[in-house]
């Protein structure tokens, strides 16, 4: 029973028939098992939820504490029995959280990636290479032209920028989930130890991510600065959206920042009125998505939500079978908050 006849996509994600689960489902199920948090992947209003303690953590803080009937802490490399399918949850170095999810079932072994990446992070564990038949694997950034750099150059930029503009209040645009945390320590391990200010949307989760034992330092809200004049010369860090909208107006002297993979794409940084884009990703470029099949060397791979073709046609270049997984829910501006 090859997988293909018993995992399907349909209009709310993708169903395993034998287990009776869906995983990262867009709309409310019965059975959802979650990769992370993100709201992509990750929605309310399910039965039951299984996923990690700390993905639990953040859809509780996104969606309220009843944003699901059932709610299934998985520890990580523990399988779990749904009828005759195993599944087992590992790692997947995206955010806090993140996992990759082992589905056997008839013989065959099928691990569904989620969003990973495969640089170090402080704030989650590493990807861990699954053996496995069938690899389902993400392609946000799936082609060739994206090559990202290492974190500590691109904060390297942005220190600099705070030398070069000592008076400009930098206002970097990053994800409050995963993307804000990781900019935060990465400063930090730069040594950039004054306090950093904060867009009310990225407190909540930043006080999660301590609760896990995570050291961000001090941070401020905007809302408790009087005078807005003093936080010249500061970083503060707010949702992208932030950036042009009348809330950034109370700010002195402002210059912009973009964090994100796409600011490799001048036409992005221009869309998002990037001063000083940064590429700084929580996805794999593509050498290492490349990299990724060759270690886990699976039979096939099933492609979703990002260039589909040009990893399709590179994985079957490499002796992969490739197919396309064309799964609902999941555009550019929204693909892992990337």
């Amino acid at each position: 029973m090859h997988p293909s006849t018993w995992l399907k996509t349909d209009d709310i994600g993708l169903y395993c028939e034998p287990g009776g689960f869906y995983i990262d489902p867009m709309s409310p199920v019965s059975t959802a098992l979650v990769t992370h948090g993100h709201a992509d992947h990750a929605r309310a209003g399910h039965h039951s939820v299984y996923t990690s303690a700390e993905t639990l953590a953040i859809m509780r803080t996104r969606y309220g504490e009843d944003m699901s009937t059932h709610q299934h802490s998985v520890e990580m490399e523990t399988p779990l029995h749904f009828n005759e399918v195993t599944v087992t949850f590992y790692p997947a170095g995206h955010i806090l959280g993140s996992s990759q999810i082992l589905i056997e079932y008839a013989g065959y072994r099928v691990v569904v990636s989620g969003d990973y990446k495969r640089r170090h992070d402080p704030t989650c564990p590493p990807f861990k290479v699954i053996a496995c038949d069938v690899f389902i694997t993400e392609a946000t950034f799936g082609l060739p032209v994206f090559k990202h750099p290492p974190i500590e150059d691109e904060i390297d930029k942005l220190l600099q920028s705070l030398r070069v503009f000592p008076n400009s209040c930098h206002l970097v645009g990053a994800y409050a989930l995963g993307k804000c945390q990781r900019v935060i320590i990465a400063l930090r391990n730069a040594g950039y130890h004054q306090p950093i200010f904060l867009h009310g949307a990225q407190l909540k989760l930043c006080e999660l991510y301590k609760s896990f034992g995570i050291d961000l330092g001090e941070l401020i809200p905007v809302s408790e600065i009087a005078d807005k004049a003093a936080l010249s010369g500061n970083i503060v860090i707010a949702p992208p959206s932030a950036l042009a909208d009348r809330w950034s107006r109370s700010l002195p002297n402002v210059r912009t920042v973009m964090t994100s993979g796409w600011m490799q794409i001048r036409a992005r940084a221009k869309q998002r009125s990037a001063e000083l884009p940064l590429i700084i990703s929580d996805h794999c470029d593509w050498p290492e998505l490349l990299q990724t099949i060759n270690e886990v060397n699976p039979k096939e791979v099933w492609v979703t939500h990002g260039r589909e073709d040009a990893l399709m046609y590179q994985a079957e270049k490499m002796g992969y079978k490739a197919r396309a997984l064309s799964l609902v829910g999941y555009d550019e501006d929204t693909q892992g908050e990337s």
